[in-house]
């Protein structure tokens, strides 16, 4: 999706989710920044421009939607959801979900992974 993500994690027992998904945030924030930066100068990171007192630019949500995956049922669930969102029609940008580059449906079918990222959700 060209405005946000979707992503399955599971930290270790002794991380805090809500440090790691801060840490995350902020570090692809700072990457994001630095990207549009280069490739398309300070003009570019203008949409982002929000001016506050602890930052200059506004990448992420301040209140990112974060759903605890308890069950197997749930978690397919949201998986096959996260799988079929680049298909909506409001984004058409895959009209199958292992066609869109970013999804893992393609390493959950073709056992891919082109990012060196990927894990089952059974392996979680």
């Amino acid at each position: 999706m060209p405005n946000h993500f979707h992503v399955i994690w599971r930290v270790s027992n002794y991380i805090v989710p809500s440090d790691f998904q801060r840490d995350l945030l902020k570090f692809t924030a700072r990457e994001l920044i630095s990207h549009i930066r280069k490739t398309g100068g300070e003009l570019a990171l203008e949409p982002l421009y929000v001016g506050t007192k602890d930052r200059t630019f506004q990448v992420w949500k301040r209140n990112s939607m974060v759903v605890d995956l308890f069950t197997e049922k749930f978690i397919n669930q949201k998986l096959e959801y996260i799988h079929d969102n680049p298909c909506q029609p409001h984004w058409l940008l895959a009209k199958h979900p292992v066609e869109y580059r970013f999804s893992s449906a393609r390493f959950h079918e073709s056992e891919v992974d082109e990012f060196g990222i990927m894990s089952h959700v059974d392996d979680l």
